[in-house]
């Protein structure tokens, strides 16, 4: 029988700019590999005190949307308290009160069961980290 419960981290190199990376293949292949067809619960974490994961449309404009939204809320500016990097870098550190590391998805006989618009993303706003993980936890 195979184990209820799998792990597995994946590097993301999201560059210097903001991003809203697309993870849903990679969520896709990591169910492909252990899911073994059963339902269950797929979790998508960030260890980073300076991204998020969101569950959106991409592709259409919806993740530029999104960027731009945080740009507005979340202003690269001299505003915050936490100073160190570039400037405007303490709202990086604010952004996963707004876009949480985490979500918790659910998987019906081995596939992700998203809408037919939804994706799961990376959000990074952080400009002076350009190489994330993401652990991806199946509990079937």
């Amino acid at each position: 029988m195979a184990d209820a419960f799998s792990t597995r981290t994946i590097d993301v190199t999201t560059g210097s700019r903001e991003t809203a990376h697309d993870l849903t293949g990679a969520c896709a292949d990591f169910l492909d590999d252990v899911s073994h067809g059963r339902d269950g619960l797929l979790n998508v974490f960030v260890p980073h005190a300076t991204a998020g994961i969101a569950v959106i449309e991409t592709g259409a404009g919806s993740d530029d949307d999104l960027l731009a939204a945080l740009h507005d809320l979340l202003p690269a500016d001299d505003r915050w308290r936490h100073r160190h990097g570039s400037p405007g870098h303490g709202r990086d550190h604010v952004l996963p009160a707004l876009v949480p590391p985490h979500a918790t998805l659910p998987v019906v006989g081995g596939r992700l069961e998203l809408g037919t618009w939804q994706s799961v993303v990376l959000v990074d706003t952080n400009r002076d980290n350009p190489r994330r993980q993401v652990r991806l936890s199946f509990l079937g």
